[in-house]
């Protein structure tokens, strides 16, 4: 297989509905549209998400670290590049870039998925893919991305409450990827949505939620343009994410 089958492209439009009040690209759109090259790289190589989940597995995505030159625009037709980086253990990479007009690159992405059990909740080791699957080395976005740990000495205020309901829930029954990017902006104040712009977003998903699950949304202040957020229940938690700011 040579690198032009690696390296999956598909192009995308924002639409009147993926836009926000400043019409811009709504990050959780952003994130779908990844996802979804993502899941079309997969069935390009021969993995079928309906063989998938036959056969008990499914992918589960650890952590994303995005780079944000700038937000696309209302109406903007964006080309999609993402191939596999390769796996360390049981963790797959997934680089991804994502270009304008003229060929401008408008973010680039590096995310860590895992195989797993849907059934049992536990990671599978790479072989278990009933494909191979060869990485891509002609290009590179960087190492594999590390997790999200807020620091102790971070204080954290509650911002909401949030209850999981139909609307954000993927075909597993979780709350979708993407929509996590919604909490974390639904966070912000709206001074911080009106004057300042992501520069890089990052987010590691610790634990699965389902509807019905209630989640506490707690969020940092602007400090050195960064605000850190944490979704749990209790002692639980279930997310947490840095958006840069600037």
């Amino acid at each position: 297989m040579d690198n032009k089958q690696l390296i999956w492209i598909e192009e995308r439009t924002v639409h009147m509905s993926d836009a926000d009040f400043r019409m811009g690209c709504r990050l959780s759109v952003l994130l779908d549209m990844l996802q979804q090259a993502a899941d079309s790289a997969a069935n390009d190589l021969g993995i079928n998400w309906r063989e998938l989940l036959a056969a008990g597995m499914g992918w589960m995505l650890m952590t994303l670290d995005l780079d944000v030159r700038r937000i696309p625009k209302l109406g903007e037709t964006l080309s999609i590049r993402t191939w596999s980086k390769g796996t360390k253990g049981p963790l797959w990479q997934r680089d991804y870039r994502v270009f304008g007009a003229e060929e401008e690159e408008v973010a680039a992405g590096r995310s860590i998925w895992a195989l797993v059990d849907i059934h049992k909740r536990r990671i599978l080791r790479p072989t278990a893919l009933p494909v191979q699957v060869e990485a891509y080395t002609g290009d590179s976005v960087g190492n594999m991305p590390e997790k999200v740990a807020i620091p102790q000495n971070i204080e954290l205020s509650e911002a909401f409450q949030y209850e999981v309901r139909y609307s954000g829930l993927d075909i597993n029954g979780h709350l979708n990827n993407a929509r996590y990017a919604d909490l974390c902006y639904d966070a912000l104040t709206a001074g911080e949505l009106q004057t300042l712009d992501l520069r890089r977003f990052q987010i590691t998903y610790i634990k699965e939620s389902k509807r019905g699950d209630n989640l506490c949304i707690l969020r940092s202040a602007l400090t050195d343009g960064r605000i850190f957020i944490r979704g749990q229940a209790e002692d639980t938690v279930y997310f947490e994410a840095c958006l840069h700011l600037g």
